[in-house]
């Protein structure tokens, strides 16, 4: 369920019912982020394409990335990313352990000292604003170079991107770990309301 309606495959332009059939192939059903992106069909291509081109860079190890994707997505409140992180998670290696230990990670003897700090980078960044400080980023730099660490960012700051235009539409879980363990959302902030703006 979203917030607006998403675009039906029938009717669609080519380009669109092609995303889609590429999107089932992938997660083996329709995506809701992709059925709301098709509303702007220019935007759901050359986001594809970076989706795309973020998928083919493994410089970093890859259960890095799925963890430090799903403390992004914890992190920035997105029950629809939670959901489907979690099950990338465990496919990449994670354990159902971790995933219940990631919202307190700090006091985990579930994490390498390495995976720690990547999950420290990965919340720094998540919050808003980010509080990447000078020290944090000069730990980082010493077990990742410049290419990795533009890998790792990357991912990063392309969870939040995700989980925030799907939280936006108010994008309901899936069921990508119905009956497994799933990372929730982590804090629930104050919304904003359309009175508080006009003020």
């Amino acid at each position: 369920m979203t917030r607006i309606d998403v675009v039906p495959a029938k009717g669609a332009n080519p380009l669109v019912r092609f995303v889609y059939r590429l999107s089932r192939r992938q997660f083996g059903r329709d995506m809701d982020p992709i059925a709301v992106y098709a509303h702007a069909p220019g935007l759901l291509i050359g986001y594809g394409m970076f989706e795309q081109a973020t998928g083919k860079q493994h410089r970093v190890d890859e259960r890095l990335k799925v963890l430090a994707e799903t403390k992004a997505a914890a992190v920035v409140n997105c029950e629809f990313c939670c959901d489907i992180a979690s099950s990338i998670a465990r496919e990449a290696g994670v354990t159902e352990q971790q995933l219940l230990a990631l919202p307190r990670y700090r006091e985990s003897d579930e994490f390498t000292a390495l995976e720690r700090l990547v999950l420290d980078y990965a919340t720094a960044i998540s919050r808003t604003p980010t509080t990447v400080t000078d020290e944090l980023f000069a730990a980082m730099r010493e077990h990742f170079d410049e290419r990795q660490l533009v890998e790792l960012t990357n991912v990063i700051a392309l969870e939040n991107m995700r989980a925030r235009f799907n939280s936006a539409f108010d994008m309901t879980p899936a069921g990508f770990s119905k009956g497994m363990v799933c990372v929730v959302p982590e804090a629930i902030a104050e919304p904003v309301s359309a009175a508080a703006n006009a003020a």
